[in-house]
């Protein structure tokens, strides 16, 4: 060894302006001498004694110079042994270059600094809120952020939401999210608020705050997923979770009292429609009716007026054959009709006597007519 030579002229330093040979540059003396530095060669030969009670046979030879480095090399190699949890995924490099994935279990790649594992969690749910911030603790909110919540809708309304985008890494391809995603939730933030504004661009508000919010979330998980996918993102959507939708705070009673005007219009409309649709039907029935009165009576007056003119041609033929007994029987039946349901007193023509046909003292006793006490039936003249 250089080092090993101990006499005065045989060092390396030789007999540099001193006065004794061996002695090191400094001069004599050792740390607890004159207060001169320390001598080197006196720390290397201690050093070389204790490296020399770790190598067989006690000296610093090639073979075991060999077998250090090999039993050096050995340690290195064994701590290339690495663990891989159930929730993680092993991502092995070799000089920085991507190499392959490991699943859970003992695992081996070359160790640092040529090769280097990364294991990152791809079971564990993260949220990104949008719209607003909450508590450390979750359980409420903290602050509204109107620049990322206020949204323009179809038909030029502004609404307020807040919601969440709940992720994980994909267990499939992990190697994208460690080498693609520089700043994954801010990445995540910024694509679930483009995918919401839109959403909401393409719906009327009334419409987002009532009866379609359930799909506005399920649309917006859609978008995100494809976008993060066309991006090598290496991460799942799993849920997208709308927190609050309403108008913003300097109209919202304002709205609500239009949204109030609006409903009460609509069941006002309800209640006209219900009444329609109960006195239409009515009307209907009832002109039906009329309707059907007055064919009947028509059929009626049109079947009685033609037995009155076949019974007239009859009584006309009989009376062309025979005038004057014609004559006399329609008198007959006419007179018939006409006094068969008085009372009569009949007189002979010349007025001499009187041939009663109901007694007199019975006919001035008969009850009178009701209803026309001034005009008697009872009598002829």
């Amino acid at each position: 060894m250089p080092w090993s030579n101990q006499s005065g002229g045989g060092g390396p330093w030789g007999q540099r302006g001193g006065s004794g040979g061996g002695k090191s540059p400094w001069g004599s003396g050792g740390p607890q001498g004159n207060g001169n530095p320390p001598d080197l060669e006196d720390i290397l030969r201690r050093s070389q004694d204790r490296l020399k009670d770790f190598i067989p046979g006690g000296s610093m030879g090639g073979r075991g110079l060999i077998i250090l480095v090999l039993g050096v090399i050995a340690v290195w190699l064994l701590t290339g042994f690495y663990t891989v949890r159930p929730n993680e995924v092993g991502i092995n490099m070799i000089f920085g270059k991507y190499t392959g994935t490991a699943g859970e279990g003992l695992r081996y790649n070359l160790p640092y600094p040529i090769g280097r594992v990364m294991k990152p969690n791809v079971t564990a749910q993260q949220r990104v809120e949008v719209g607003y911030r909450s508590t450390p603790t979750g359980q409420g909110r903290a602050r509204d952020v109107l620049e990322e919540s206020l949204m323009l809708t179809a038909d030029e309304n502004i609404v307020d939401i807040d919601f969440d985008a709940v992720w994980q890494i994909n267990p499939a391809r992990p190697q994208d999210y460690v080498f693609n995603l520089q700043n994954p939730e801010g990445t995540i933030k910024s694509v679930a608020e483009s995918a919401m504004r839109e959403v909401i661009g393409r719906r009327n508000i009334q419409a987002i705050l009532t009866t379609e919010q359930a799909s506005v979330a399920q649309e917006v998980r859609q978008i995100m997923q494809e976008a993060l996918d066309a991006y090598g993102a290496g991460v799942l959507i799993n849920v997208v979770q709308l927190q609050a939708a309403q108008p913003p705070a300097d109209v919202r009673q304002a709205f609500f009292d239009v949204n109030a005007a609006q409903q009460d219009a609509v069941r006002v409309q309800n209640e006209a429609g219900a009444f329609a649709s109960r006195v239409v039907p009515e009307a209907r029935g009832e002109a039906a009716r009329t309707v059907q009165q007055a064919e009947a009576y028509r059929e009626q007056s049109v079947a009685d007026a033609t037995g009155q003119a076949a019974r007239f041609r009859q009584v006309y033929e009989e009376y062309r054959k025979a005038p004057a007994v014609s004559r006399e029987r329609i008198f007959l039946e006419t007179m018939e009709r006409v006094y068969g349901g008085v009372d009569k007193i009949i007189v002979d023509q010349n007025g001499q006597g009187v041939v009663p046909f109901l007694p007199l003292n019975q006919q001035t006793q008969r009850p009178q007519p009701q209803g026309n006490a001034a005009n008697p039936q009872g009598a002829t003249r």
